[in-house]
């Protein structure tokens, strides 16, 4: 399906709401009904109508379809945020008694739900390193019930190999689950490689102009459905019509934003790479890159979000460098209009950094719709001030 159909036309029944380019926002809490029969079979199948819209709703289904034919899936739900998408996701697929395999270092809240959450209910998780199948392959267990991926992750962007994956989980009978949020269904398709769920942040790319929040969730019709009706409805956390509107508005120019983010990155990673005050920069579609072979195999893209050492001597000299920026704004996420950086060291307490640790002088930046060379005279000032 052409990706330009999907963003303008997919599920745009113009004629249904006055001709509207625009569709509607139908905000409205629920849906009326002409007989007691129609009514009794929306209350035996509401993944199939309009009752509540806690459950379905008109806006959403537009985003839905959407979303859904982007990712190459039979169907999509659409969350309050990623998090949440997460959770149901993760909670559908476990229980008692059961093991996750997950890669190391997941995104913040995946780990919470891993350590502080899960094991209350007797699930266990094991941390591995994804870049080698034969890690997976060891930490499988007679109990595990899912693997889950992040590919790339969003700070060192190590990948996993998704096809070989999926491959063994399908011999083991296990359910795989991605976290798309690096590279969107416009970079990376994990449901074409044989993942069963893929996850991303509506909030980042999708929306756009950083004033929504969202989450995907992207598989086949049977399991959708089954999250459907248990997880996604029990959590009430389906997005709100207003915010699905958003998300839609977002979509109609994110292959148009995405070119013009990869084409900027491109440039600030070449400017930090030749810098001396940097000592190495991670990106995905770099060459130096550890898995730079399989990012171009299974990735067709790569923008915005790139890691650099920078070489500091002290906390405050990273410190000193960020609060110089005038252009690029200190603050959590990615994907929107605006240009970001989160130094790493603002997770840690000043008496514990270690000039010696590289870790402790990672800074994440995230390329926005700036124009490059204006970002790059930013980066530049703060580097001489330093």
């Amino acid at each position: 399906m052409d990706i330009s159909y999907i963003i303008n036309e997919l599920a745009e029944d113009r004629e249904n709401y006055f001709n509207a380019v625009s569709p509607p926002i139908i905000q409205s809490s629920n849906f009326v009904f002409k007989t007691v029969g129609e009514m009794r079979s929306a209350f035996a199948d509401e993944y199939s109508t309009y009752l509540y819209s806690r459950g379905r709703n008109p806006t959403v289904d537009i985003l839905r379809k959407k979303l859904a034919a982007l990712d190459g899936a039979e169907d999509c739900l659409v969350f309050n945020n990623g998090a949440a998408a997460t959770f149901a996701a993760v909670l559908a697929n476990v229980k008692s008694g059961d093991h996750i395999v997950c890669v190391d270092k997941p995104y913040t809240w995946t780990q919470k739900l891993c350590n502080d959450i899960l094991p209350r209910f007797n699930v266990s998780t094991t941390y591995i390193d994804g870049t080698a199948i034969e890690n997976f392959e060891r930490a499988i267990l007679p109990n595990t019930t899912l693997i889950y991926l992040e590919s790339p992750n969003s700070w060192d962007y190590k990948l996993q190999d998704l096809k070989a994956i999926a491959e063994l989980a399908k011999a083991e009978g296990i359910v795989t689950i991605i976290d798309n949020s690096y590279c969107t269904p416009i970079y990376q398709r994990p449901i074409e490689y044989g993942i069963d769920l893929a996850m991303q942040t509506a909030t980042k790319y999708i929306g756009g102009h950083s004033d929504t929040l969202g989450g995907v969730l992207s598989g086949k019709k049977e399991m959708i459905e089954r999250i459907f009706n248990s997880e996604y409805m029990n959590i009430g956390s389906g997005i709100q019509p207003f915010n699905a509107w958003l998300l839609i508005r977002g979509l109609r120019t994110l292959p148009a934003r995405l070119d013009r983010i990869t084409a900027s990155t491109n440039k600030v990673v070449a400017y930090l790479k030749a810098h001396p005050k940097v000592e190495s920069v991670i990106f995905p579609f770099d060459e130096n890159f550890p898995q730079y072979e399989l990012a171009k195999q299974q990735m067709s893209g790569a923008c915005g979000l790139m890691t650099f050492i920078i070489k500091a001597d002290t906390i405050n000299q990273i410190e000193k460098f960020c609060e110089d920026l005038k252009h690029f704004f200190m603050a959590v996420s990615w994907g929107g209009h605006e240009s970001l950086i989160i130094p790493k060291c603002s997770g840690i307490q000043p008496a514990v950094f270690d000039t010696s640790n590289r870790e402790h002088r990672m800074l994440r930046l995230y390329v926005g719709l700036e124009d490059a060379d204006y970002l790059i005279k930013d980066l530049d000032q703060a580097f001489e001030k330093m």
